[in-house]
C-alpha cells in the first residue's frame, strides 16, 4: 500500500496533473473545470442520480477554500442534506484564493462549523497527514456502503508551495511569508511515504515516473501543430 501511495502521490506532483478539464467516465470521473465551485452541483447531481438509481456508490467532490464562498456550494450542500446523499465534500483549504489570505474573505473561517450548522457531518484534518486522512476516509465510505444514508465533509489543511500559476515561488510580492511554507515543506508526506520504502523500490517507481513525464516531453515536442479546423472539432454535433 505505502509503495502505491508514493507511486501515486510522485505521478501528480511530478507532471500527471496535467489539465484542469479532464473527465474519464470509464473510471468514474465525471468532471474537472478551472471555474470556481461548477463541479460541485454535478458531483451532487451524480450522487442524486445513484441514489434513484439504488448503485450504492459514493460520490466524492473535491474543491478548494475559495469554493465555498460561491452561492452553489451552500445550494449543494442544503440539497444534498436534504436528500440524505451517499457525497463526500472534500475540501482542499490552503487558507489563499490566488494572492488572498481566507481571513481577508470569510468571516467566519471556520468551514467545517458552517457546514455542520447546515446538517452535514463535518471534519478537519489539521495537517496533511496522508495515512490518518485515508484510514478516515474509509471509515466513512464503508458507512455510507453500508447504508448510512447522508453526505459528509472533509476540511484539509494544506498549503501551496509555489505561485498560484507556475512553478516558481512568489514571497516577493508579500501576501504570504517563505516561513509560512516551511513548517509543510519540512513534512512533505511525498518525503515521508518514499522514506518508509525500501531502497530498491523506491527507486523502481521514481524511474518509471522519469520515464513517463520524459515520454510525455517527447510527444508534446514531436507532435505537430494543430490545424485551423481543429478548432471546431467536436463544437457542434450533427442532427
Amino acid at each position: 500500500m505505502i509503495a502505491e501511495l508514493y507511486g501515486k502521490a510522485t505521478g501528480c506532483a511530478k507532471g500527471k496533473g496535467g489539465s484542469m478539464h479532464l473527465t474519464d467516465v470509464k473510471h468514474g470521473v465525471m468532471g474537472m473545470s478551472a471555474v470556481v465551485g461548477s463541479t460541485i452541483p454535478v458531483s451532487v447531481g451524480y450522487a442524486y442520480a445513484l441514489k434513484l438509481q439504488k448503485k450504492g456508490s459514493v460520490v466524492a467532490s473535491f474543491f478548494g477554500d475559495g469554493a465555498v464562498e460561491e452561492g452553489v456550494f451552500a445550494e449543494s450542500v442544503n440539497f444534498a442534506a436534504l436528500k440524505r446523499l451517499p457525497v463526500l465534500f472534500v475540501c482542499e483549504n490552503n487558507l489563499y484564493a490566488i494572492h488572498s489570505h481566507i481571513k481577508n474573505r470569510q468571516a467566519n473561517t471556520d468551514i467545517s462549523a458552517r457546514v455542520r450548522a447546515m446538517g452535514v457531518p463535518a471534519e478537519r484534518f489539521e495537517n496533511d497527514d496522508v495515512f490518518k486522512i485515508q484510514s478516515r476516509v474509509m471509515e466513512v465510505v464503508a458507512e455510507m456502503r453500508a447504508g448510512k444514508a447522508g453526505p459528509h465533509f472533509f476540511e484539509c489543511m494544506t498549503y501551496r508551495w509555489k505561485e498560484h500559476v507556475g512553478p516558481g515561488d512568489d514571497y516577493h510580492l508579500g501576501y504570504r511569508k517563505k516561513s509560512d511554507a516551511e513548517q509543510w515543506i519540512g513534512r512533505d508526506q511525498v518525503k515521508f511515504v518514499a522514506d518508509m520504502l525500501k531502497a530498491d523500490s523506491r527507486a523502481a517507481i521514481e524511474k518509471d515516473v522519469e520515464q513517463t513525464i520524459a515520454e510525455a516531453f517527447r510527444f508534446a515536442e514531436t507532435s505537430p501543430f494543430p490545424v485551423a479546423e481543429d478548432l471546431y472539432k467536436d463544437v457542434f454535433k450533427e442532427n
